[in-house]
Parts: structure tokens; sequence; C-alpha cells
């Protein structure tokens, strides 16, 4: 490998850099909604899995069964943090040309 090959593949890296750092900040202002019960529990979290907002419909309420709706809260936070990691899978994928690459955003280390 010459100096010009290096050179070449050092701006590579940087720009790449500069587009990972990009996706981070469109990540980070991107929210996603998870649901559970039809809908009675919402819950809004960023791309990069940063839960905001937890709403929660009257109906859902019942002092008789707190189990159920915890149930529904675990339910759709977990829904909103899946679609998170899948929309940051799909924009790193973009990035990376489909190329998974270990300890990247939105791929498992």
């Amino acid at each position: 490998m010459n100096v010009g090959d290096v050179g070449r593949m050092m701006k590579q890296i940087q720009k790449l850099q500069e587009e990972m750092a990009a996706m981070r900040e469109r990540l980070a202002a991107t929210e996603v909604e998870g649901t559970a019960g039809g809908g009675a529990v919402r819950v809004v979290c960023t791309a990069d899995q940063i839960v905001r907002k937890v709403a929660i419909a009257r109906e859902a309420v019942d002092a008789d069964d707190v189990e159920m709706l915890e149930d529904l809260v675990l339910a759709a936070t977990n829904d909103a943090l899946r679609r998170a990691r899948e929309l940051a899978e799909g924009e790193m994928a973009k990035l990376t040309g489909g190329l998974a690459i270990p300890g990247l955003p939105g791929f498992p280390a």
C-alpha cells in the first residue's frame, strides 16, 4: 500500500466518522412509539433508545389489577425499543452498505 492509498483511506474513514456523527444526531432527534393494550399504553422513545414519554389511558388503570398495567407498560416499552433498534439498524445499514460492524450504533457488540 502506498502513501496515496493510505491518504485516500484516511479521508474515507474521516468521511464515515462524520456521517456516523450526523446519523447519531438524527437518531437522537427521531422518535418512535410502542403501544400495548390496543393503544391503552403508549411509550415514546428516541431512535437512540431514550424513553421520552409514557402515556396511560384512564381505562387501563385498575387498582385491583396493577399487574396488568405493569405488563402493558413493559410490553409498550419493549415495542418502542424494538422499533428504535430496527430504525437504527436500518440507518446504519444505509451508511455501511449493509456491512455489520460489531460495536457500532445499531449493531450488537
